[in-house]
């Protein structure tokens, strides 16, 4: 029912719990209820008359109007997430929706939007991502899930462990994450690249030297063993190091005991050893270039990192801790990444894995001072590079998203429908369902 009586109507909008605001032609602020005060903390005399955006300061003001995308389309927007920010600029998530005013005639002469507090929903989501977190480690998808789960049981063991993974699966952020779950959590975790060292300079940054050990050597210099003490050592790129390295390595893995260059007694280590590399130590032990009896001291358990190209779904999750954490490093209002940003994102294939995803948020931060990443701050030769068929076209509905996934993982799965939704981290009961509600054809097994 409308109701002319302007009072009448105030007090049916004041009555609704969701912040309501109606603009003219002009976006000029036309009514406002006290939620809308409650939720943005501007008072309504002070957001009568102005634009919606020099009161809102919304996260898609400036690039992604909603009230401007419902003009231009005729379209409402039902309940599109963002955030608003206060006078003392503490940010709210919202929740909006839109829809136009037009008179008896039918002409537009405005609009309206609703929107609700997320506050609590944001709380809510932030105690559920504790779960999709381990230390800096982050992810959803089940392989990381086992992952969470495999982590404290190896921290609580002293064994030596190797971490496998390809370069940017973040094998080092694996290797601390067990250092903080474990006993040795209050002494040092130290790291080492064994692979950017040769052999001369490895043996004095692992095992130290004394004074006089060789011509530039004026004092004691204490290697990463010592400084490791009572902590772990991380080794990273095991596999690069040399055959008379790996002799070395074995001794003290075998005696808990080093001798730094030029000293005349062995030093007892008290570390724990964990080894990481890119490359296949089994096939490489097979040919001869890898010691197998120091495989198998340090191979008591090993850790397979998956690519990011295995593990998907956990890219939005990874963009969101990346745009937090460039927010606060730089000190910008970035709100996110635009819808085609993410589809683009998605199409890729990641060959520099994490790594490469955290560079590229990185550079589209350089290129983007506020409001959300677009497709336009990315690296041109990522651009270059996006297969067409993966991106979403506009327009696209959240059933088409959803049916490219499940088929993508079907694909990589060669039809195996058990194996595709443990993936996609669903029961495999609630994938044959949206396989039949989506239309999906699976891929034959054999």
């Amino acid at each position: 029912m409308y109701h002319e009586d302007p009072v009448i109507a105030e007090t049916i909008l004041d009555s609704v719990a969701d912040g309501v605001f109606t603009v003219d032609s002009e976006w000029r602020i036309t009514s406002f209820n006290s939620a809308a005060e409650r939720i943005t903390g501007v008072r309504r005399e002070a957001a009568l008359g102005r634009q919606c955006c020099d009161v809102f300061r919304a996260s898609i003001c400036e690039s992604e109007c909603a009230l401007r995308e419902t003009r231009d389309s005729g379209l409402p927007i039902v309940n599109k997430a963002v955030y608003v920010v206060r006078p003392g600029g503490r940010r709210v998530p919202i929740s909006i929706s839109t829809s136009l005013l037009k008179d008896s005639t039918g002409r537009i002469i405005g609009g309206v939007e609703t929107f609700r507090d997320l506050s609590l929903v944001e709380e809510l989501r932030r105690k559920l991502e504790q779960r999709q977190s381990l230390a800096d480690i982050i992810g959803r998808s089940a392989v990381m899930q086992d992952l969470f789960e495999l982590l404290p049981a190896v921290a609580a063991s002293e064994s030596t462990v190797v971490i496998q993974g390809a370069s940017g699966t973040g094998k080092e952020l694996v290797a601390s994450a067990i250092h903080d779950l474990s006993a040795r959590r209050g002494k040092p975790f130290v790291a080492i690249n064994c692979g950017a060292l040769p052999d001369t300079l490895l043996e004095s940054e692992l095992f130290g030297h004394t004074a006089g050990a060789f011509t530039d050597a004026r004092r004691d210099k204490p290697g990463r063993f010592a400084l490791a003490e009572g902590g772990t050592l991380f080794l990273d790129e095991i596999g690069d190091i040399s055959a008379a390295m790996q002799m070395r390595l074995l001794r003290v893995l075998q005696e808990r005991e080093y001798e730094p260059l030029g000293a005349v007694k062995p030093v007892p280590a008290d570390v724990r050893v964990i080894a990481a590399t890119n490359q296949d130590l089994p096939e490489l032990v097979a040919a001869g270039s890898f010691r197998e009896d120091l495989f198998y001291r340090i191979n008591v358990m090993t850790i397979d990192m998956p690519p990011l190209l295995e593990r998907m779904e956990d890219i939005p999750l990874l963009i969101e801790h990346f745009v937090g954490a460039f927010s606060h490093l730089q000190n910008k209002d970035v709100a996110g990444v635009s819808e085609e940003v993410l589809e683009t994102l998605m199409g890729h294939d990641f060959p520099g894995n994490v790594r490469e995803l955290e560079n590229i948020i990185e550079h589209a931060f350089i290129l983007c001072s506020s409001g959300l990443i677009e497709r336009h701050h990315l690296p041109r030769k990522l651009l270059e590079k996006i297969r067409p068929s993966m991106v979403r076209p506009p327009g696209a509905t959240l059933q088409s998203i959803e049916a490219f996934h499940i088929t993508d993982a079907l694909r990589r799965h060669g039809g195996n429908c058990r194996a595709a939704a443990e993936e996609l981290g669903i029961h495999r009961s609630t994938m044959f369902r949206k396989i039949k509600a989506l239309g999906i054809t699976v891929p034959d097994q054999r």
